[in-house]
């Protein structure tokens, strides 16, 4: 299949001051596009042409590494995205709020755990909160790998996962990483998380 750069549910300024307008444009329009570019170039003629991404997610181990970049880069990307809205933060809702009362203690200390996954990613890559044989769990994966690959050694559903690549922040926040991170849960959209989260139970 041909995979396309999605479009945003909201414009590239409506993240401000958290995320600030020229971040949101080139990130979208010039880092998400090329993952998906160079994504169906590496894919044309193979088997991987046939495959969804999360099948592709699956089975990466079977393909070469620009398959992996790429393919985990559109992925990454379009979970992220999803996941913010402007004007959100607050609280957890739904089953998901039960489940990190439970597994947490509090969202302050989910928060915690996941700003510490980021901060000490060394290099580029994601934090990621997910479901792992029922309960939630946090991990971090480096460049543009994620849960859902073969070949990961942090394996599960996830629900949110926090990009910590340098060009996700490095325009506002220089290389001020864990002001970014707490920043960010300012834009969570809660509602898409639970949604999430209830699929994956």
């Amino acid at each position: 299949m041909t995979h396309t750069l999605p479009a945003l549910p909201y414009a590239y300024d409506a993240l401000e001051p958290h995320i600030d307008t020229l971040t949101m444009t080139i990130h979208h329009t010039k880092h998400h596009q090329a993952y998906v570019d160079n994504l169906n170039k590496a894919i044309a003629g193979t088997e991987a042409e046939n495959m969804d991404i999360i099948s592709l997610m699956g089975a990466i181990s079977k393909f070469p590494a620009a398959v992996r970049n790429n393919g985990g880069g559109h992925y990454n990307h379009t979970q992220f995205w999803m996941a913010l809205q402007p004007n959100a933060g607050g609280t957890p809702v739904g089953a998901l709020a039960d489940a990190i009362n439970s597994t947490f203690g509090s969202v302050e200390a989910l928060k915690e755990q996941m700003n510490a996954a980021g901060a000490t990613r060394f290099g580029s890559g994601w934090a990621w909160l997910g479901v792992k044989d029922g309960q939630l769990a946090i991990c971090s994966t480096p460049n543009q790998d994620n849960p859902l690959m073969d070949i990961a050694e942090c394996k599960c559903q996830p629900i949110f996962g926090i990009d910590v690549w340098e060009h996700a922040y490095y325009l506002h926040y220089q290389n001020r990483r864990a002001d970014y991170l707490a920043a960010i849960w300012n834009l969570v959209n809660w509602e898409e998380l639970n949604n999430r989260f209830v699929a994956c139970k």
